[in-house]
């Protein structure tokens, strides 16, 4: 299938935030859009209100009739997160529809690209966001599919007047195997997703293949450490790394560093957002950007206007009173930073967090290590597993992770009572975390917070 060809495109599952950059995408060109969602969110009225057809109930009379029977300029799209039971998904396999993931997608689209992937079990949504902005804000311009809100443009999907294009390149399902990037930047490769892999070992296979799938001549920057045989590494504070951020401070509460590798130094770099992980996230983009010969004046410039992604280190309430955070992390190596960064930004407060783990089969693999990271809260309230895709698990449920805890101000509350909690305690530095649906809390503790 060619992309000029494509006139109608139907997504399975078009209120994920990757599967919604391509439907923003095709709508922008022009296409007839519509799609099915099981759940009507913020981002799903978004859509609509941009004129993209959206059905909640999973029934093939729903179906659109543009979408009847398959032709050539006819695109349908699926995420492996709906089930293979889904009506619509056998509608269409049944009716003789040739169904491409999401992945499958973006390759298509950024064959003919430069492309610019970024990779890593965590780290991966900022760091894509980053780099897009700084081309974009340096005036050098590109596309990007993001997977995340970008707080600078308030969307997920960018529209380039280049060649250049920034792609977020997903594990999960082994997804990003579907691109060949000009650039590949990769974050972490620490175990995560066992229920598709099996184990660490098969994990860190992938991120290899993925690895080696750069195009001739074409680049890979990756953190220092991780078990990969070529590429320029990058580091937090480490200077055996081919580029390193030094002399971080906090003045006023932002964070400073200087960014030095062997070719260039950078003094002085203001961060918009916060944060020791975005730091070292800040290094890779540096380093990959530098690649396409961005001036490291103009990289400065944008790293200071850079105003992160919705739900990643997210400010929500920042008062003399209150602060509150918001964050995604759902991998106890995200957790770890995320927890870290506040603590060093705010040591003299008491932290209280609210954590929703996200699936059985992840709490269960790494439950000693949220167990280990979450002691380093004062004060926990934990929601029950969100379970996404998966069935439980007899004897995995947040009561397993409270038990391995040594932190004796820790409890299990509903939704409904951990804003009751909030209400009550109204705590002075506030962190919500979590994959799952604890957004949905984002808005009344804010208001919790803000209206004493």
């Amino acid at each position: 299938m060619e992309l000029h060809d494509i006139k109608r495109v139907y997504l399975i599952g078009i209120g994920g935030i990757g599967m919604s950059g391509l439907a923003r995408y095709f709508h922008h060109l022009g296409c007839i859009v519509c799609g099915y969602d099981k759940t009507e969110t913020e981002l799903t009225s978004q859509l609509h209100n941009e004129g993209i057809q959206i059905v909640f109930e999973d029934h093939a009379e729903y179906i659109h009739m543009s979408f009847q029977k398959p032709c050539n300029d006819t695109l349908i799209i699926y995420t492996p997160a709906v089930p293979k039971d889904s009506h619509i998904v056998n509608y269409f396999k049944n009716h003789g529809f040739e169904l491409f993931k999401r992945s499958q997608v973006l390759g298509l689209i950024s064959k003919s690209s430069y492309t610019i992937a970024v990779a890593g079990t965590h780290g991966k949504t900022t760091t894509s966001t980053m780099v897009a902005h700084l081309l974009k804000a340096s005036g050098n311009d590109c596309s990007a599919f993001l997977g995340g809100i970008s707080s600078n443009y308030q969307t997920n999907v960018l529209y380039g007047s280049n060649n250049v294009m920034v792609v977020e390149a997903d594990e999960y399902d082994r997804s990003f195997l579907t691109l060949y990037p000009d650039v590949a930047i990769i974050t972490s490769m620490d175990a995560d997703h066992l229920d598709i892999y099996g184990d660490h070992a098969h994990l860190t296979e992938s991120f290899k293949l993925f690895a080696s799938q750069i195009k001739p001549g074409g680049t890979l920057v990756h953190k220092n450490g991780l078990p990969l045989d070529e590429g320029y590494t990058y580091a937090f504070e480490d200077a055996t790394a081919d580029a390193h951020a030094s002399n971080v401070r906090i003045i006023d509460g932002d964070f400073y560093f200087d960014y030095n590798s062997a070719t260039v130094n950078i003094s002085d770099i203001r961060m918009g957002i916060a944060g020791t992980h975005n730091i070292e996230n800040a290094v890779a983009a540096i380093e990959a950007v530098l690649k396409l010969d961005i001036a490291p004046a103009d990289i400065k410039a944008a790293l200071a206007s850079f105003r992160g992604v919705k739900r990643r280190f997210e400010y929500i309430v920042k008062t003399p009173k209150h602060i509150y955070i918001d964050d995604y992390a759902h991998h106890p190596e995200e957790l770890r930073a995320c927890i870290s960064s506040i603590k060093r930004l705010y040591p003299a407060k008491k932290l209280t967090a609210i954590f929703q783990p996200h699936l059985y089969t992840r709490t269960r693999d790494f439950a000693d290590g949220f167990a280990e990271v979450l002691d380093m809260v004062d004060e926990l309230i934990l929601l029950e597993i969100y379970p996404a895709r998966e069935l439980p698990i007899e004897g995995v449920n947040s009561q397993m992770l409270l038990n391995r805890m040594q932190l004796p101000n820790k409890k299990i509350l509903s939704k409904e009572a951990a804003v009751a909690a909030i209400a009550a305690e109204k705590p002075e530095l506030l962190l919500t975390v979590g994959a799952g649906d604890i957004d949905t809390l984002v808005n009344p503790l804010k208001q919790v917070l803000i209206n004493e």
